[in-house]
C-alpha cells in the first residue's frame, strides 16, 4: 500500500468528491453557535440536520466537509489503541440526488482505487430489519457486486454482515421504536478493515466479527440512507426525497492505511508522544505509559483545538470540559515523571500546532494558546498541593473517599493508590467503581440533555429567540457603533445568551437603548425571510457575519424587513410581532471589551 500522509489524506478526499460534483461545506467551529443542546461540534453532519430535513442547501444536493469534531460523553474511554476526544470526520451528502448504488460503489473506489486498500482487507455491514422494517436486501446485493468486480465472492455471514438497529440504524431518536411521529431515519451501511496480525480475543467471544471487540476490525466510514419517516400508528413510510450522509474517520482510516490498529502511530498524534517520551524519560512500549502517553497526546490535542475555537477554562460548560483535560494531561505527566511541568505540556501544544500548520494553525496562534495552558497549569499545582494536604489527612481510604480525591483535585485512583500503599492501605476498588459509575450516569443524562444527534432544539420559543437575537445585533450596532462584532450566542427555551465585542464601553443606557429598539422592530410586524446569494454579494449588502465561521461561496442570507441582513441557516419567525416583547435582564463583562447579554 503506498505511503499516504495526513494532508495527501484530506487532499485526495475533497479532490474525489468535487470529481463528482460535490461542493464543500466549510467546517464550523468546534462550540457551534446558536445551538443549546450541545456543548460541541461532534459530526460532520451537525449543521446539515436542517437540510438533511429538507430545507435547500445554498450550494445544491451534493456535498462534502472535513469537519473537526469533539466528543466529551466518553472521556474515560481514552487510553486504548482507538478512543480518542478530538477527531476530523470526512463527509460526503446526497440531499435527494443519488442513492445506494452510487454511495456504496464511490466509497469503495475511493478506499480502493485512489487510496490503495486491499479489498480482502474490507468488510461491510447492513441492517437485518426490525419488525416492520425489512432488512437492507438492496445494499447486499449492490455490495455483491462491488466485491465481484474485484473477484471477491461476498456472502452474508462471510464478508457482508447483518446486524440490528442497534448497530446499523440512524435517527436522532435512536433506535425505531424511539422515534416519536414524523421523525426521519434510516438503515446504514459500514466499512470495516481487518487487522490480520491482531489475534482475536476469546474474551469477546467465540468468533470474531466486524463489530467485535477485541480490535481485528475497524470501523472506517458509515453511509447512512435516511428513507423512511416514523407514522403516527408507529409503522413507517417512505420519505418522498431520500438522503445520503456519510461519515469516516480521517485518523482510523490512517491507522488503516498503515496497517496498524494504534491510531497514535500514526503522524497526527505520533510526534506528540515522542516529544513527551523525551521529556518525561519514558518509552511507548510498557502498558501502562503507552495508556498514560495516549491520554497525553489526545487531551493535549483537544485543549489546543478548543483554545483555538475561544474556550476558556473555567467551571462551566465547554470552559469546565477544558479545565479538566488539561488537569488530566497534568496528572499522567505527574504520573511519568513525579512533577508537574508545564513546559511538558507547552512543548506538547507545540507539536499540535506543527502537526497541523497550514491546515488549522498560523504561527501567531502560539501566542494565543501557550499562555492559557500555562495558565492552568499553575493553577493546578496549588490544586495539587492541597490535595495531598487532605491526603495527609486520611487516617483511612475507602472507595467514596478515594472518588471524592479524583472528583475535586483530579487524582485518579491509580496515583492515591500509590499514596495509601505506602501507608500500607489498600482501596477497595468495588467501591471506587460504584461511586464513578453513579457519577458517570449522572453525567451521561446530562450530556443526553445537551447532544440530540447534533440537532438544534428547534421548539417554537427557542426559534423566536433566534429571530431576536438578530434583532439585537444590529440593534447593538445602531446604539455602540460598527465596532461592534458577535461573539457568540446560546438559545434556549428559557432565554437567549448573547456575546460581543464592543470598542466602547457598554453602559445600563446602551442596553436600554438596544432593548428599545429591538422591541420597537418587533411591534413593526416586519417580515422575515431568507434568499441564497453569491457570498459576495452578501457582504456588498452590508449582511453581517459571524466572523469566526467560514462561509461557502453561496449563502443563506435572513432579512427582516429592511432593518437587518445576517448570514444565517435558519429556523426563524415569519413575521417579528410573533417574537414578543423582550427584556434584557442582565449584562456582564466576559473579558476586554467583550460582554454577555441575557433576554428572554
Amino acid at each position: 500500500m503506498p505511503k499516504i500522509t495526513y494532508k495527501d489524506l484530506r487532499q485526495a478526499f475533497s479532490k474525489f468528491w468535487e470529481e463528482r460534483g460535490h461542493k464543500e461545506v466549510p467546517p464550523i467551529p468546534l462550540v457551534p453557535k446558536d445551538d443549546p443542546t450541545t456543548l460541541f461540534t461532534g459530526s460532520g453532519m451537525q449543521q446539515l440536520v436542517p437540510y438533511l430535513l429538507g430545507e435547500p442547501h445554498p450550494l445544491g444536493k451534493r456535498l462534502y466537509n472535513i469537519q473537526r469534531c469533539f466528543r466529551s460523553q466518553d472521556i474515560e474511554e481514552i487510553g486504548d489503541n482507538r478512543h480518542t476526544t478530538f477527531f476530523e470526520m470526512m463527509g460526503n451528502w446526497s440531499l435527494g440526488d443519488y442513492f445506494k448504488k452510487e454511495q456504496l460503489n464511490w466509497f469503495f473506489e475511493f478506499l480502493v482505487e485512489v487510496l490503495g486498500f486491499n479489498p480482502e482487507k474490507l468488510y461491510v455491514t447492513v441492517f437485518k430489519g426490525y419488525k416492520d422494517l425489512p432488512a437492507d436486501e438492496e445494499s447486499i446485493e449492490i455490495w455483491k457486486e462491488i466485491f465481484k468486480k474485484y473477484g471477491i465472492k461476498a456472502e452474508v455471514g462471510e464478508r457482508i454482515f447483518k446486524y440490528p438497529a442497534e448497530k446499523n440504524w440512524w435517527s436522532r431518536a435512536g433506535v425505531p421504536e424511539n422515534m416519536p411521529p414524523g421523525e426521519p431515519g434510516g438503515p446504514d451501511s459500514e466499512v470495516f478493515y481487518l487487522f490480520e496480525k491482531v489475534n482475536h480475543d476469546p474474551a469477546f467471544g467465540p468468533y470474531c466479527h466486524p463489530n467485535c471487540d477485541c480490535g481485528r476490525f475497524l470501523e472506517i466510514g458509515n453511509s447512512v440512507f435516511m428513507q423512511y419517516k416514523k407514522l403516527e400508528d408507529g409503522s413507517f413510510s417512505l420519505l418522498p426525497s431520500k438522503n445520503v450522509d456519510f461519515g469516516g474517520g480521517l485518523e482510523r482510516i490512517l491507522a488503516a492505511l498503515q496497517d496498524d490498529p494504534d491510531v497514535f502511530k500514526t503522524e497526527v498524534y505520533l510526534p506528540i508522544i515522542k516529544r513527551v517520551e523525551e521529556l518525561v524519560g519514558r518509552e511507548y512500549k510498557e502498558e501502562a505509559v503507552k495508556r498514560n502517553l495516549r491520554i497525553i497526546a489526545d487531551h493535549i490535542k483537544a485543549a489546543v483545538f478548543l483554545i483555538k475555537d475561544g474556550v476558556l477554562p473555567s467551571n462551566k460548560e465547554q470552559g469546565y470540559v477544558l479545565r479538566r483535560l488539561l488537569r488530566r494531561v497534568a496528572v499522567k505527566v505527574y504520573q511519568l515523571s513525579s512533577q508537574v511541568d508545564s513546559e511538558i505540556l507547552l512543548k506538547a501544544a507545540q507539536e499540535v500546532v506543527e502537526i497541523y500548520k497550514g491546515v488549522y494553525f498560523g504561527d501567531k496562534d502560539r501566542e494565543k494558546i501557550l499562555p492559557v495552558i500555562s495558565d492552568e497549569v499553575k493553577r493546578f499545582k496549588s490544586t495539587l498541593k492541597r490535595g495531598m494536604r487532605v491526603i495527609e489527612k486520611i487516617d483511612e481510604i475507602d472507595g467514596k473517599k478515594a472518588f471524592d480525591l479524583y472528583q475535586s483535585y483530579g487524582f485518579p485512583l491509580e496515583i492515591v493508590k500509590e499514596i495509601f500503599e505506602e501507608k500500607g492501605q489498600k482501596i477497595n476498588e468495588e467501591e471506587f467503581r460504584a461511586e464513578f459509575e453513579k457519577h458517570k450516569a449522572i453525567s451521561r443524562k446530562g450530556a443526553e440533555k445537551k447532544f440530540k444527534g447534533g440537532l438544534a432544539d428547534r421548539s417554537e420559543q427557542t426559534i423566536k429567540y433566534h429571530t431576536a437575537t438578530h434583532l439585537i445585533h444590529q440593534a447593538l450596532f445602531d446604539v455602540l457603533g460598527d465596532g461592534v462584532r458577535q461573539e457568540g450566542s446560546n438559545i434556549t427555551a428559557e432565554r437567549l445568551r448573547f456575546d460581543f465585542y464592543s470598542p466602547v464601553k457598554v453602559e445600563e443606557n446602551h442596553i436600554r437603548e438596544v432593548e428599545r429598539i429591538v422591541n420597537e422592530k418587533i411591534k413593526e410586524g416586519l417580515p422575515v425571510y431568507f434568499k441564497i446569494m453569491p457570498k459576495e454579494e452578501a457582504h456588498k449588502i452590508g449582511a453581517k457575519a459571524f466572523f469566526k465561521e467560514k462561509y461557502p461561496e453561496k449563502v443563506k442570507v435572513y432579512f427582516i424587513g429592511d432593518y437587518s441582513k445576517e448570514f444565517c441557516g435558519g429556523p426563524h419567525v415569519k413575521n417579528t410581532r410573533e417574537v414578543g416583547k423582550i427584556h434584557i435582564f442582565k449584562l456582564k463583562r466576559i473579558g476586554a471589551n467583550l460582554y454577555r447579554l441575557y433576554a428572554k
